[in-house]
């Protein structure tokens, strides 16, 4: 009977133990909105709308971008596209996010990069303003936002 009260003790304690964990453990902010699209402009290789999607993880965040305004010329193997994002941040700021997370792009295919990964505080505010793509090391695109994100910045 001993060892049965003994038992039920430990596992009580351990519920007690986890439950302490979980409401420690930090919380997931959220970002508002999680996808957001504008107009680019991106000089000789084209022209077009942009997705943005953005995720948050306390200060950590990432945003993925696809785009018709650019087209693959060639095959791109994953993981060949240096990106870097530059927002705005509270309107007075910048922030960058940056990787070279590409998936493969087939010839003709939208180009997709990310996630780009940067830090951010709660409360910031940002918005797309530019994008600069080095493919292979050797092909340097620059695109700039020519519109407004909508539905709006990301408020993380």
């Amino acid at each position: 009977m001993r060892r049965i009260k003994l038992g039920i003790s430990t596992a009580m304690g351990a519920a007690a133990m986890a439950a302490s964990a979980l409401a420690l453990a930090p919380t997931a902010s959220a970002v508002d909105p999680t996808t957001a699209t504008l107009t680019a402009e991106c000089g000789t290789y084209g022209s077009g709308l942009a997705t943005l999607t953005a995720t948050q993880s306390g200060t950590s965040a990432t945003i993925t971008l696809s785009s018709g305004a650019i087209k693959a010329p060639i095959d791109v193997p994953a993981g060949s596209v240096n990106s870097t994002l530059t927002l705005s941040k509270n309107g007075s700021g910048t922030a960058t996010f940056t990787g070279n997370a590409n998936p493969a792009i087939p010839t003709g295919s939208d180009v997709t990069t990310g996630p780009l990964k940067g830090t951010v505080a709660a409360g910031d505010i940002l918005e797309a303003k530019s994008l600069k793509l080095v493919i292979f090391g050797l092909i340097t695109v620059n695109c700039t936002a020519t519109s407004a994100q909508s539905p709006g910045p990301f408020t993380f």
